[in-house]
């Protein structure tokens, strides 16, 4: 696999443990994770030009959006129904907010969910109905979610034809409109609400996707951040939000399977110029111990104030490994890292609101907190940091009201959502137990 090619690949997907054979963009969207385990990346990530760059800088979400996708899927879509899906996955606005002269929130909120999911997840679904229209088999999707995935995933599958979505999440780990958003719809989405935490639930889907007797009896993929369809258009929104801004640009963006952050950097990696970048975690912070020079070692998930961060074994660290070769000293050369416990959380939520009067939600605190660590307090205005915004406020509105002391205005489809019934199926961590389930529905 090279990140040093010129041209876009025929072939988009390899598996990161590159003992698979490669595949095309669409096969790996249908088969979510490598024969052999792996993750899929792209077999050469383009690099077009500064032509390209200062073209797309002139554009609109929709129409950047199009021709970035196009590098990697014109072997399998016309641009026509790329442009299709483009414009309507991407149908809301991506703003950028200025909290002062060096600092921007990149507000990810504003799609039916209101968390940045949305924005892989309704093209992933677009995706799939593009497949399913050519197939009589029907699809399942499985998903593990710590938080706004099962949402986003549900609203942007719900009622797709040919397709049935499967989410687990671990039971009292997401908030209440978290869980209301992944669980009250029904028709083709089923909620299994796991006793564990997510790790558990991220295993229980791996092997789903790897075991042979299920893989024979259904027609299985993942719409995690490990399926490549979720990855691509992640990088959309960085490319967006560098465009607009003149000067060097640093992102530190809040992870905890690091999905979000290695799109970005597979931005970086095409060329995207004048880019910089951080990793802020919870105190799971396994990525960032190991970015400052520790061995990376997989953990036990402590559970946080930020849940959707709460991974102790982030799936997309191979994905960050591969893309830099394998090279520690690359991978740390690029990216710096750092974390924030709950109490820090907290703190900079009521620090944020004091000094600007936005409220944030807590995983865009960790980084907001890691970014003012990290700055360089000589030379404060020789770059522009900017925090992505992951989720709306009211998604963790007892957290935000507690550090601010206001309340946050709950948009009207928020009400509607929480007087709606939850609906789950319990199970445990055990993955015979979840085998035999999934081969009887």
């Amino acid at each position: 696999m090279s990140s040093t090619s010129q041209t876009p690949s025929t072939e988009t997907g390899v598996s990161t443990p590159k003992s698979s054979e490669p595949a095309t963009f669409l096969e790996a969207v249908r088969r979510g994770i490598a024969p052999d385990g792996g993750l899929y990346m792209p077999v050469e990530i383009p690099k077009p030009g500064t032509e390209f760059w200062s073209s797309i800088a002139k554009q609109d979400f929709p129409e950047m959006a199009a021709r970035v996708l196009n590098l990697y899927l014109s072997d399998d879509l016309p641009f026509s129904t790329i442009q299709r899906i483009a414009e309507d996955a991407f149908s809301f606005p991506v703003p950028l907010k200025a909290l002062d002269d060096t600092t921007y929130l990149l507000e990810l909120f504003h799609g039916p969910t209101l968390a940045f999911k949305d924005f892989g997840a309704r093209f992933m679904a677009r995706v799939y109905s593009e497949m399913a229209n050519e197939t009589d088999q029907e699809l399942t999707i499985l998903v593990a979610t710590s938080g706004d995935t099962g949402g986003a995933v549900a609203s942007g599958f719900y009622c797709t034809p040919g397709v049935k979505v499967i989410l687990l999440y671990p039971s009292g780990g997401v908030s209440p409109l978290q869980e209301k958003q992944m669980t009250t719809l029904g028709e083709n989405i089923t909620a299994l609400e796991v006793d564990g935490v997510f790790d558990d639930c991220q295993r229980l889907v791996k092997m789903a996707l790897t075991d042979l007797d299920i893989q024979q009896s259904k027609a299985l993929s993942s719409a995690n951040s490990i399926n490549i369809a979720r990855l691509l258009p992640q990088m959309l929104y960085y490319i967006h939000a560098n465009a607009q801004i003149p000067g060097p640009v640093t992102f530190c963006v809040p992870s905890g399977n690091f999905g979000n952050l290695t799109a970005g950097l597979l931005a970086k990696e095409m060329g995207m110029p004048k880019t910089e970048w951080v990793a802020a975690t919870n105190s799971n912070h396994v990525v960032p111990d190991y970015l400052n020079g520790a061995e990376y070692k997989g953990r036990a998930t402590i559970p946080t104030i930020s849940n959707a961060m709460d991974v102790g074994n982030p799936s997309n660290f191979e994905r960050l490994q591969a893309l830099y070769g394998w090279s520690d000293a690359k991978l740390r050369s690029t990216l710096k890292g750092g974390w924030a416990d709950d109490e820090q959380t907290r703190d900079t939520i009521q620090q944020v609101y004091e000094k600007y009067g936005e409220q944030i939600c807590p995983h865009t605190a960790t980084g907001i907190f890691v970014s003012e660590q990290l700055r360089d307090r000589n030379h404060p205005n020789e770059r522009t940091w900017v925090i992505p915004a992951t989720a709306h406020p009211v998604k963790f509105s007892d957290i935000v009201e507690e550090a601010t002391r206001q309340n946050v205005e709950l948009p009207e489809r928020v009400k509607e959502c929480l007087q709606k019934e939850k609906n789950t199926i319990k199970i445990s961590t055990d993955e015979m137990e979840f085998k035999e389930w999934l081969l009887s529905h």
